[in-house]
């Protein structure tokens, strides 16, 4: 019964503890698919992409109309084509087809590789701040995904704030 005893108030004394120590726990939440949607330099990392890639985007759009045009016209116009004719312009169009899906390929890999590196960049930044903000505002720790999060623990605006400020 002694023992039984001992083991009790033990594990109450550990329970105090363990619950004074995370009485001054303090934790923080960031979004970061807010800070990438509404932070100024995730804005000017789109804008940038965007123009970067426009003129390759206008390409392939006016390659896929061509195709599209010249697909419709082979239709239209194959039951009054020869043999020869319909083969020739069938292999036009699977050639046309070929080269429209080898640059739009490349065109999203390239479009993805370089969003990649500017959300990277504002990652980067946006980590800092975080690291600053804890920092400042003594957090023990920010998570950056979590299921739920109460939003008196959410620092996103915070972040966001010191992030536009920043430059």
């Amino acid at each position: 019964m002694k023992k039984f005893t001992r083991t009790i108030v033990a594990a109450s004394l550990l329970a105090g503890l363990s619950f004074s120590a995370f009485a001054d726990f303090k934790a923080g939440f960031v979004n970061t698919d807010r800070v990438f949607r509404e932070a100024n330099a995730a804005k000017a990392a789109q804008t940038r992409l965007e123009q970067e890639f426009s003129k390759r985007e206008k390409e392939l759009i006016a390659l896929r109309d061509n195709l599209k045009r010249g697909s419709d016209a082979f239709e239209r116009d194959a039951p009054t084509m020869s043999e020869s004719q319909r083969v020739t312009k069938q292999r036009d169009l699977v050639e046309q087809d070929r080269e429209f899906q080898r640059k739009s390929r490349e065109f999203q890999e390239d479009l993805g590789n370089r969003k990649n590196e500017e959300l990277a960049k504002v990652l980067d930044q946006a980590n800092k701040i975080v690291q600053q903000v804890a920092e400042a505002e003594q957090y023990d720790v920010i998570l950056q995904e979590a299921v739920y999060v109460n939003p008196k623990h959410d620092i996103t605006d915070k972040v966001i704030k010191a992030l536009n400020a920043a430059k």
